[in-house]
């Protein structure tokens, strides 16, 4: 059994009107004791990551950061690397790389990208992940693959969290959990996105039964790594509410699924301070998932939770 990590605790926030709104954002979740703000990285109507992410880390003192996650296909992996080593140093250590293949379609056709096989893209990823470890490495690199070459490049900056910050790896099939189990300081429990949308097929594989297959493959995978490893969840449906049954009722009509999905999936959060309190240790101890993240407009209301939990 792997030794249970503490509990640290994440906002996915993605919008704001003003700089006001979203600095505001940043310092309540960083004086309610969140860890992380993370962002999305996709073409609709969302701040862009690298300044909005700045700006967060501009206005806090301790709240690290990240994209939920970067896509590898929307920049080369030689100008992520060099933004990501940039916004290491800016922030005095700050940052956490989220990275994956890419998976929403809407992105792709939007922007007139080909949105390859997923065999093409996670080849692509895996290789952009070397080329951004190689690029915060010590020294000149090269790198020749299938769909990159990079001859004799030192990338400059290099990060302050040596050799390379926390890379966080999100994945809902079996060959990215298997990558990240053997590459990732922190690994994302997923649905399975290959339809390229959030629906019926992605929430069907966000059960408990589902994310039992998951983790099995990062635990397969990872060997005598797994106590190296940060298990992260995305919880999506979060509601702190003194009617759980209501809740859960109400939430589980919407998506069209059994009440059992909302009570047992760890991408569930709903009940009282204390129901939710109780999951999270109870899903810690099942799953491993020490490393929480919630959705902007939680930031208040899961901040109970967060006091309970964080650290410890």
């Amino acid at each position: 059994m792997t030794a249970l990590r503490p509990f640290r605790f994440g906002i996915q926030a993605s919008n704001a009107a003003t700089r006001q709104e979203w600095v505001s954002l940043a310092q309540r979740a960083e004086s309610n004791g969140y860890d992380v703000l993370t962002m999305p990285d996709h073409f609709g109507d969302q701040l862009a990551p690298v300044p909005a992410l700045m700006t967060a880390a501009d206005a806090t003192t301790k709240l690290r950061i990240g994209a939920l996650v970067w896509d590898n296909d929307y920049k080369h992996p030689v100008v992520l690397a060099k933004e990501l080593a940039t916004m290491d140093l800016l922030s005095e250590g700050r940052i956490e790389i989220g990275i994956g293949a890419g998976w929403m379609i809407s992105d792709y056709e939007q922007a007139g990208m080909p949105y390859d096989s997923p065999k093409v893209r996670i080849d692509r990823f895996i290789e952009g992940m070397a080329i951004i470890k190689g690029a915060m490495g010590p020294d000149t690199f090269s790198h020749t693959g299938e769909h990159y070459t990079i001859t004799d490049y030192n990338g400059l900056p290099k990060p302050v969290q040596g050799p390379c910050p926390p890379i966080l790896i999100g994945g809902g099939g079996k060959r990215v959990l298997s990558y990240a189990a053997r590459e990732a300081d922190i690994i994302g429990i997923n649905g399975t996105m290959t339809a390229g949308v959030v629906g019926p097929e992605a929430i069907a594989t966000m059960t408990a039964e589902a994310v039992d297959e998951k983790v099995a493959i990062v635990h397969a995978a990872a060997g005598d790594r797994m106590a190296q490893i940060e298990m992260n969840v995305r919880a999506f449906l979060v509601k702190v509410t003194n009617d759980r049954i209501a809740s859960m009722d109400a939430i589980s009509g919407m998506l069209g699924v059994q009440r059992a999905f909302m009570e047992e999936s760890p991408f569930a959060l709903v009940g009282t301070t204390e129901q939710i309190i109780d999951d999270l240790l109870a899903r810690r101890e099942k799953w491993g998932f020490s490393y929480i993240i919630v959705g902007a407009d939680d930031v208040d209301p899961f901040a109970p939770v967060v006091a309970a939990l964080a650290g410890k």
